[in-house]
């Protein structure tokens, strides 16, 4: 609720104070039909004095030649501050925690005089987190939402030079990220989650990433722990992390490639986890036979020798 300015507010106090004041048969007292006239416009002059607040109602991306586009689209104005820079993680406005977002580099955004939910706390735009099979942009994040604040997090494959700048009717701020390299496609294995509840095999299903080489074992990892994209989610394709929450390191040697993952692992019981979907997408690079996953401290339960391993911690 908006208070109305105190000048506003002093003018209307003096034929309130007159009318308490002044005898029964004076002629100058301002009717009660003044009166709510007056409060009518004290309200309205509060109204328009409050800042507006630009409500985004999409968040969008797409590739052009030489760079990967994000848009971010307001209703009403554009925010009044806007901001960008690369950082070294994203963090939660309120909680201060990290968000995770998929790639090796970030490019933080904040909008100030922006909101991103109505009135019930729903969110305007869509997803809070949306994955991209662009070269370059591979996720956008949300990481805050308060008192008029936005902040978000572009995952990029690699840091690169980007340009923002701002566009009307609508009101949008452009996100313009350089991609100067070449990629190869690679296919990237998700969990089927119509064909696991019909057990109907493969359990996987696959997708085609664009990755930059000669890092593509890494690169094939980072898309697929950016997970499927909206219309893949739509058809039933889904991440399953078990635990994990992103690569250390992919070392590729004598056929074997290494793969140590960081967060806490755990099946949960179940007979599908984060491996079947690692093992299949490396297995498809030239190069690599087998799969080794090691956890974060580095355990796996074969370590030598040509075969796949897991560590214990992903057995049913």
């Amino acid at each position: 609720m908006f208070l109305p300015p105190k000048r506003s507010l002093a003018v209307l106090a003096v034929p309130l104070v007159s009318l308490l004041a002044a005898p029964a048969a004076a002629t100058a007292v301002p009717s009660h039909t003044a009166v709510r006239a007056a409060m009518r416009t004290v309200a309205h002059t509060a109204v328009h004095a409050a800042p507006r607040v630009a409500t985004l109602v999409d968040v969008r991306a797409s590739h052009h030649p030489g760079l990967d586009r994000v848009v971010f689209e307001f209703r009403g104005s554009l925010p009044a501050r806007r901001s960008a820079g690369y950082v070294s993680r994203l963090i939660a406005d309120g909680s201060g925690r990290t968000v995770p977002v998929a790639g090796d580099a970030i490019l933080g955004l904040r909008f100030g005089g922006a909101a991103g939910h109505d009135n019930k706390g729903r969110p305007t735009y869509g997803p809070t987190r949306e994955t991209f099979a662009l070269p370059g942009v591979l996720q956008v994040v949300n990481a805050g939402d308060f008192e008029a604040e936005l902040t978000f997090g572009i995952g990029l494959s690699r840091k690169a030079s980007y340009r923002v700048y701002t566009l009307t009717h609508p009101s949008r701020v452009v996100v313009d990220v350089k991609t100067p390299y070449r990629t190869v496609p690679v296919r990237t294995y998700f969990l089927d989650s119509r064909a696991y509840a019909a057990g109907r095999r493969p359990y996987t299903a696959a997708v085609s990433r664009p990755v930059i080489p000669p890092s593509t074992a890494r690169g094939a990892l980072q898309r697929l722990f950016a997970g499927p994209t909206q219309a893949e989610h739509a058809k039933g394709l889904r991440f399953v992390a078990s635990g994990a929450t992103g690569v250390r390191s992919v070392v590729v040697r004598d056929g074997v490639a290494h793969v140590r993952l960081t967060g806490s692992l755990r099946s949960g019981g179940s007979a599908f986890t984060v491996a079947d979907e690692i093992t299949p997408t490396l297995k498809r690079l030239p190069g690599i036979r087998w799969v080794k996953i090691y956890d974060a401290r580095g355990r796996t339960e074969r370590p030598k020798g040509h075969s796949d391993s897991v560590p214990e911690s992903l057995e049913p």
